[in-house]
């Protein structure tokens, strides 16, 4: 029979997995002896906590990075034709959600491989989920541009869909430029739109809060080289 391909939640930067993923998630897991990461190292430590008795070192790893060129992507899935199962796991979240797993997801679907998403922490939704913001429509816009002249026009036009079509909209910043990211925001964004900073989900320290614009300035928290969400909401 042929194997599946089973999409791997990870946790967000708790290491007390137990807070995030699932008992049984945990188990199937550990059970799996082929998976497809975006770092070997980091992969080998996630399932570490998830079982300290895993037999790891007779598993096989698959690297997808930047520097996995597309022909090597269904070399990848041919333990399924053999009958094992292979694990995709993400660096952080929710494999196959704005991350390179999707790629392999897609080749799955063409080779007609079962492919089986497993319940887990998405920082996306939990964000939504805390923000307030319409969760009937929404959007992730990844990351916005970098340039100073390109950055100030994608946040307006964000902005203006979220007010013409009241839908909230996501997007995230490298860590190391968060704290630029929600200045650009308050500099270019109406007073009144509403902007939630969704920062270190699922930690210890948590940061979720919604506020207008205006009631944001002076008032911004630090978010320097923290995992952060941003969400905005025009009336």
């Amino acid at each position: 029979m042929q194997g599946k391909l089973y999409m791997v939640p990870n946790h967000l930067g708790n290491e007390q997995t137990g807070f995030t993923i699932p008992t049984e998630v945990a188990t199937l897991a550990c059970k799996l002896r082929f998976f497809i990461v975006e770092n070997i190292r980091t992969a080998r430590r996630y399932l570490r906590l998830l079982d300290a008795h895993m037999d790891i070192d007779n598993s096989t790893f698959f690297l997808l990075d930047k520097h996995t060129g597309p022909k090597e992507y269904s070399t990848f899935l041919k333990p399924i034709r053999h009958g094992h199962d292979i694990g995709v796991i993400s660096e952080a979240g929710c494999p196959g959600v704005a991350d390179p797993g999707a790629e392999i997801v897609k080749i799955a679907h063409q080779k007609n491989i079962q492919v089986v998403p497993l319940v887990g922490p998405s920082s996306i939704l939990m964000a939504l989920m805390a923000s307030g913001m319409n969760g009937q429509s929404f959007a992730f816009n990844g990351y916005l541009p970098i340039d100073k002249s390109e950055r100030p026009k994608a946040i307006k036009q964000l902005e203006a869909r979220s007010s013409k079509e009241q839908q909230t909209q996501l997007f995230i910043e490298a860590p190391y430029r968060n704290n630029a990211m929600a200045q650009d925001l308050l500099k270019h964004c109406r007073p009144d739109t509403r902007l939630c900073i969704a920062c270190n989900i699922s930690m210890p320290d948590e940061f979720v809060v919604t506020r207008t614009i205006s009631q944001w300035k002076g008032n911004l928290p630090e978010l320097h080289k923290k995992p952060t969400m941003f969400l905005i909401q025009g009336i």
